[in-house]
């Protein structure tokens, strides 16, 4: 592998890339905020090593095991856990040559970036990952991870890792952080309360969940009163353990403000599974809603994460569970589906509603001109599917002439890979310094004013918006 391109996702003329690489050279160095993301707190509590390479870049990853399943390598033989009691394969060096092997597939995929930029800056490696360099690879990358250096603590702390979130559920007993916390070490490492599984009639095992979540919060959460009671205080317990934010991982954007006999109604039969799957998304709706306004009395950052069909292989989701690469991107209507949460919150400077989408084509329709107006709401970095250089760029392209650069939140890298990190808030910084250099080099902003917007993008904006 030959060593990174310094210029690279720069502009290709030589005004624009001489400015992006000034600005970048500004902003490189800036701590990391990652707000939201999928890494296990048990790492950063144990700090225990990571067990072999292919168990740190190719298992936790659906970005990398979704693609090699396209070509038809079974998930099972990438040793991606079974739900259903199976075969997976548990040899890391055999995972790991059947990943070089194809290392051709990622090809102008951002997964290539990142893995390439990963291996080299943090590793060491110098050769391009193949079959014919897979055993010298994995031999340099597990002698690393046999080192001290590369425990994940020692990690976090080289990555100028400031803060960052990691997404429990409702229902969690948050062990892993409390055992951080007790440790003493410095590095922070916090929570973010998903109640997705409290809030979704469609759920599996929905009616216990609720009733565990009561238990947990030492109310009776089988009534309406007492389910919202049961949701704040444990809020308040989540966010005693160190939670900025919720997040809400729902099919569609839709919210609801239904009168509270309404509501009340609607939860029992959600809670008695006999909701339609109209009335089943009206009551996620409503729970939006709620949620908002819990936000308004506890101060929680509120997440939107729609329009993914979950799980699209019944097949997949029998074998091996839940969030396996088979979340695919669904056409989204936000301008109706939040008015009724933002006729009932949306004017409120005091309360932040952040919303993702996987429907590109609503940011500059949609999602740009509500965030350009609503106090309450802010719109979040291009995300999944289009956390790419050209998503990235496009997302700048189509949201700053509406809602401007301070209607938006940073980057967040929403990842379970640890060690692509860095690689992906790199590529953020080098992606939006080559979009001011165009508005540098067009006249439309002044190179002072270039400098303090890109230290926003990578650091002060993220910062803010979680109330970090």
């Amino acid at each position: 592998m030959a060593r990174l391109n310094p210029d690279r996702l720069f502009p290709p003329d030589l005004e624009g890339r001489v400015i992006a690489r000034d600005l970048y050279e500004e902003i490189r160095g800036l701590p990391i905020i990652s707000p939201h993301g999928h890494t296990d707190p048990r790492w950063f509590a144990e700090d225990a090593p990571f067990p072999d390479p292919a168990r740190l870049f190719v298992t936790p990853d659906h970005y990398v095991f979704r693609m090699l399943c396209s070509q038809g390598i079974p998930l099972a033989s990438l040793g991606v856990p079974r739900a259903d009691g199976g075969w997976t394969e548990a040899d890391g060096r055999r995972i790991w040559r059947l990943f070089a092997a194809n290392y051709h597939l990622f090809r102008g995929t951002p997964s290539r970036l990142w893995i390439d930029q990963a291996l080299g800056d943090v590793f060491g490696v110098t050769q391009r990952l193949s079959a014919d360099t897979a055993d010298a690879i994995h031999d340099q990358v597990a002698d690393c991870l046999s080192r001290p250096e590369y425990r994940p603590r020692a990690l976090f702390e080289r990555f100028n890792i400031e803060t960052l979130a990691t997404t429990e559920g409702a229902l969690d007993d948050l062990r892993w952080h409390r055992m951080i916390r007790d440790s003493g070490w410095a590095g922070r490492v916090i929570t973010t309360y998903r109640p997705d599984q409290v809030v979704d009639p469609d759920m599996p095992g929905f009616a216990e969940a609720v009733e565990q979540l009561g238990q947990l919060a030492g109310t009776d959460a089988t009534t309406w009163t007492g389910y919202l009671d049961a949701h704040r205080r444990r809020r308040l317990w989540f966010k005693a353990q160190g939670a900025t934010a919720t997040d809400h991982g729902h099919p569609t954007a839709r919210t609801e403000n239904l009168p509270a006999a309404a509501a009340a109604a609607l939860f029992d039969k959600a809670l008695s599974g006999r909701c339609s799957p109209d009335e089943a998304d009206a009551f996620r709706g409503q729970m939006l809603t709620e949620m908002a306004r819990m936000s308004l009395e506890d101060g929680l950052v509120m997440q939107i994460h729609p329009g993914a069909a979950r799980n699209h292989s019944a097949e997949v989701l029998a074998a091996f569970g839940r969030d396996k690469g088979f979340d695919i991107p669904t056409r989204t209507d936000y301008v109706r589906a939040l008015r009724p949460l933002l006729d009932a919150v949306g004017m409120r400077s005091d309360l932040t509603v952040i919303v993702f989408t996987l429907d590109e084509t609503a940011y500059s329709r949609e999602l740009a001109p509500l965030a350009g107006v609503y106090p309450a709401l802010r719109l979040g970095p291009a995300w999944w599917f289009f956390d790419s250089p050209e998503g990235m760029l496009r997302y700048r392209q189509t949201t700053t002439e509406t809602a401007g650069f301070y209607n938006t939140v940073g980057f967040n890298d929403d990842t379970r890979a640890f060690c692509s990190i860095p690689a992906r808030h790199d590529v953020a910084r080098r992606v939006d310094c080559a979009f001011l250099a165009g508005l540098v080099t067009s006249g439309r902003l002044d190179g002072d004013e270039a400098r303090e917007v890109a230290r926003d993008l990578a650091y002060g904006l993220a910062r803010q918006a979680y109330r970090l």
